[in-house]
């Protein structure tokens, strides 16, 4: 489940990723299966190609790109997010979801 994020937050991702852009959407979530996670970071992309490759060049696998509906993402979470979030220049994410 997502929460800490608007609608129009989500729009915006859901807009770009159907331009085909790499995008980036950080949000509160909670899933018993990543104990002490609390934010995870979708990084979506329409084109596949596109976001695999993306993937590689960041020392990510591909095969574990959410590939279902019309809104394929990978998921960041842990030091891999914070590190990547870095690199993006995405401070206001890091700041907000308070990220380290």
């Amino acid at each position: 489940m997502a929460f800490g994020i608007s609608r129009d937050e989500m729009r915006a991702w859901k807009e770009a990723v159907a331009r085909g852009e790499i995008a980036f959407l950080t949000h509160y979530w909670l899933d018993p299966r990543f104990p002490g996670m609390r934010t995870v970071t979708k990084v979506g992309c329409s084109d596949l190609d596109k976001l695999a490759s993306w993937c590689r060049q960041n020392g990510l696998n591909p095969n574990y790109i959410h590939a279902r509906a019309e809104y394929p993402h990978f998921d960041l979470i842990g030091q891999k997010q914070a590190e990547i979030l870095r690199r993006e220049k995405l401070f206001e994410q890091i700041a907000r979801f308070r990220i380290e």
